[in-house]
């Protein structure tokens, strides 16, 4: 037998080890939306259905705003501890599937899926610190999230359509299916790199850059961002639910994650010819016009390009803020920073979503706030951004040049 029979096996980069559990975990939570078209849950009233989701958008916000600040740098210090905070989440919603499968017919079903939602955003902040400790260099980072973004678009699109004819059949088979993914992530997570996020508190100098006028901007930006499409997804559920029926909503879902991943593949091609300030404002701007446009027209079918309009500025902006973060902050702990970052987006999210549960809203009206949240988040960008050329001109220092073609 030849010698180089099974030669060595390509290595497997600690990206795609990342890579490949977030691909178990975004197939995961599409197990829990193929069960969830079966369940009792949406069998109750809007009313009743209100009142369970603002109690879970509440609870659920207590994680970003006080729990992840507390235990964040604590976790960052630790060898392993981002790992070891995924691998506590997989394993959580693997036993919360596990127990939901004995109560798809009662109302328990409802905190579960509290559960498993909390443990998903929980998850979310932990990749976004782990991705710098992943990529080789720093050329790659920031186009790593977009495309962990798209890769987990794309198996949960391919996921969700059979997942959701097994939930027909019977709940219970799409919640075991993804109790085994949760697991396969779990294992999949013990071979991810055991590294410091941050071995040290941040200094002066990263307090310093992350607090530049630049990140300061695209921040609020960016949460604006993540607050429009927070509210744009429960003011869609509930309106469309309402007034054209459960299926329309699935219409809005597939729009949005469209959307997302079309800019996935768009914002890194845009990057290389572009400011990723204009990419930034670029994308308040669409949700500007989109969501006054929608506003005024009205219709099923501007809900729906909607909830792809304002996705797919989402995965723009993210990408131009990534971006700016890198540049404007060299001396900051990427892993850290992120994390950080990624925690006050998620309370973006969970915090605009309450209004819309709270109250009844026409589909005109909702269109109207995200097009308000729009039109004065690129009001303030923009202005914050002159501001900031005017002292940058004052000080000798020109914006910084498009990134080059790589």
């Amino acid at each position: 037998m030849s010698s180089s029979t099974g030669s060595a096996r390509i290595p497997v980069s600690p990206f795609q080890r990342l890579a490949r559990t977030h691909a178990f975990m975004a197939m995961g939570d599409a197990a829990m939306y193929g069960a969830l078209a079966g369940s009792v849950l949406l069998s109750l009233t809007p009313d009743a259905q209100r009142s369970k989701v603002l109690l879970y958008l509440l609870v659920s916000a207590a994680p970003f705003a006080v729990v992840a600040p507390a235990i964040g740098p604590t976790v960052d210090r630790i060898p392993g501890g981002r790992r070891m905070v995924m691998q506590i989440t997989a394993v959580t919603r693997a036993v919360v599937y596990l127990v939901m499968m004995f109560h798809v017919d009662d109302l328990l079903l409802y905190p579960l899926v509290f559960a498993a939602l909390v443990m998903q955003k929980t998850y979310a902040v932990s990749k976004s610190a782990l991705v710098p400790v992943v990529v080789r260099n720093e050329t790659e980072l920031v186009e790593a999230n977009s495309k962990l973004s798209l890769m987990s678009g794309v198996v949960g699109a391919i996921a969700i359509g059979p997942l959701a004819l097994l939930g027909k059949a019977s709940v219970s088979i799409p919640l075991a299916i993804g109790m085994l993914l949760f697991v396969a992530a779990t294992l999949s997570a013990r071979l991810l790199p055991r590294d410091v996020v941050a071995a040290k508190p941040a200094q002066k100098s990263e307090k310093v850059e992350l607090r530049s006028r630049g990140i300061r901007l695209a921040s609020a930006a960016m949460m604006l961002i993540r607050a429009s499409i927070g509210f744009l997804t429960f003011h869609l559920f509930f309106w469309l639910r309402e007034d054209f029926g459960l299926a329309q909503f699935g219409f809005a879902a597939v729009a949005a994650t469209s959307g997302s991943m079309l800019g996935n593949i768009l914002a890194p091609r845009l990057r290389r010819s572009l400011h990723e300030e204009r990419m930034l404002t670029i994308a308040l701007g669409i949700i500007a016009v989109a969501g006054l446009f929608a506003a005024i027209t009205g219709g099923l079918g501007m809900a729906i390009v909607l909830a792809f309009v304002v996705n797919f500025s989402g995965s723009i902006g993210r990408l131009a803020f990534d971006s700016i973060v890198q540049r404007d902050a060299p001396d900051a702990n990427q892993g850290r920073a992120f994390a950080q970052f990624e925690t006050r987006f998620q309370l973006a999210w969970v915090l605009a979503a309450m209004p819309p549960v709270a109250f009844t809203l026409p589909g005109a009206v909702g269109f109207l706030v995200v097009g308000i949240i729009g039109a004065a988040a690129m009001t303030i960008y923009l202005e914050g951004s002159r501001r900031g050329r005017l002292s940058r001109a004052k000080r000798g220092r020109p914006l910084p040049p498009p990134t080059a073609p790589r």
